[in-house]
């Protein structure tokens, strides 16, 4: 029994180290997102909106709609523009492009919270 024991215990301690770590890269990833979004689209997109064109919101309806409901999406615009969207491919690297492409995803599921 004893050594059940032990083994439960180690068993858990492995995938908690081994998922503790993805967990802290998710949140890492959200705040560098939400840093991101406040410097370059907030002022376009306060809460989630859209000050130039209110049908092209950032909230999960309106996304969906648009066909921005994955980060590939979210991401291809960011990067390339559209319309009145400017292009950020010269601004943002990939990673932060995908950083605030995950923020404004996760953003609209939860209601601009």
């Amino acid at each position: 029994m004893k050594k059940v024991v032990t083994l439960a215990i180690a068993l858990f301690l492995i995938v908690f180290l081994v998922s503790t770590p993805s967990v802290r890269a998710e949140e890492e990833i959200q705040l560098e997102g939400a840093k991101i979004f406040q410097v370059q689209c907030a002022g376009c997109h306060p809460g989630g909106g859209n000050i130039i064109r209110r049908g092209k919101n950032l909230k999960q309806r309106a996304m969906r709609r648009n066909g921005m409901d994955s980060i590939a999406a979210v991401a291809e615009i960011v990067t390339n523009g559209k319309n009145n969207m400017s292009a950020f491919s010269d601004r943002l690297t990939p990673s932060e492009i995908e950083a605030v492409s995950a923020y404004v995803l996760d953003q609209a599921a939860t209601g601009w919270r």
